[in-house]
């Protein structure tokens, strides 16, 4: 294994699960070392073994998984090659999850309701890890639930720069699907020269999941190019009828910008027939052909990653890709 050392004796391991290795391969070869070997396997009743294949007696390791469907599978095997590890004699492991499970449970909407992403950080630390670095958290509560540091990371600036490449930004209005994402419209409305900001409302039903309805735009789109950001989108119901809505309204173009692209069904076929101009979203989770379509665009957030491993190993400052400012 080509292990990156920096003073002497401390090592860097970078293990991955069987999630994504796509973006594994990009994160390894951004940091310019190979994988860890790890032999992972399901036995016949669905119980995941993981063993590493080299020592990692004394290394800085960092656990990467994404977390696509199903996600319980795929957080069960993380949290076994943490054990793993800390039973290796790692001595300081760093969860790796672009897309955290169980984000969107953070709070108690109604009585008798768990708070999972906690329990999902309890886990984590239960299992071994000293450290969690995400890409884009749903809320920012969340990085107050692992008893640890947290580094979360912004796809912001990857996004939308992107965007800047392809749209004057005096045209530009930048579009939050509800009330709630305000906060990350105006980093966006920074980051694209003091663009406008406006927000679609919406009502949902707590009772039932991956429902919103989307009834009309507070802001001015008429005659405008809308950036209509997302930190998800999961089976895309939400932000087609945010399209419409704006189409409705005036909007010259809409293009759709989201970190992470869930695309559950039907989210695919209603992206591609929202009348969208383009959906542009990263690779935090893995998208297979059968979800891809002519008008999406997928970015990789593996270099925004790489720094942040590097930087947590070096023990330098991640504060700039926190906020966003690189």
């Amino acid at each position: 294994m080509n292990e990156i050392t920096a003073h002497g004796e401390k090592k860097l391991v970078l293990a991955a699960g069987r999630a994504h290795p796509e973006l594994a391969t990009e994160i390894a070869e951004a940091l310019g070392s190979d994988l860890l070997p790890m032999n992972i396997y399901d036995f016949a009743n669905g119980e995941i073994y993981v063993r590493s294949a080299e020592s990692v007696r004394g290394t800085d390791a960092f656990v990467l998984q994404a977390h696509p469907w199903p996600t319980n599978n795929w957080l069960m095997e993380q949290l076994i090659m943490i054990d793993s590890l800390k039973r290796a004699s790692a001595k300081r492991i760093t969860v790796v999850s672009p897309f955290y499970p169980y984000a969107r449970q953070d709070k108690k909407g109604r009585g008798r309701e768990p708070i999972s992403a906690r329990l999902v950080a309890d886990l984590y630390k239960t299992a071994g890890a000293d450290r969690i670095m995400s890409v884009d958290l749903h809320t920012d509560q969340i990085q107050g639930f692992f008893d640890g540091p947290v580094d979360h990371l912004m796809a912001t600036p990857l996004l939308a720069d992107y965007i800047r490449s392809r749209v004057d930004v005096s045209e530009i209005t930048v579009v939050s699907p509800d009330t709630g994402r305000v906060r990350v419209a105006e980093r966006w409305a920074d980051r694209l020269g003091g663009a406008p900001i406006a927000f679609v409302h919406k009502s949902r039903d707590l009772t039932k999941p991956n429902q919103a309805v989307s009834k009309a735009v507070v802001g001015q789109v008429e005659g405008r190019t809308c950036v209509l950001i997302d930190d998800m989108i999961d089976t895309g119901g939400t932000i087609a009828g945010a399209v419409q809505i704006l189409k409705d309204a005036g909007a010259k173009d809409v293009i759709i910008a989201a970190t992470h692209a869930i695309f559950s069904d039907p989210a695919a076929r209603r992206l591609a027939e929202c009348g969208a101009r383009e959906v542009v979203v990263t690779n935090t989770l893995p998208i297979p052909a059968d979800k891809r379509f002519s008008n999406l665009t997928v970015l990789s957030i593996a270099p925004l990653i790489a720094r942040a491993i590097r930087a947590v190993f070096d023990d330098g400052s991640v504060t700039s890709l926190f906020d966003g400012d690189v």
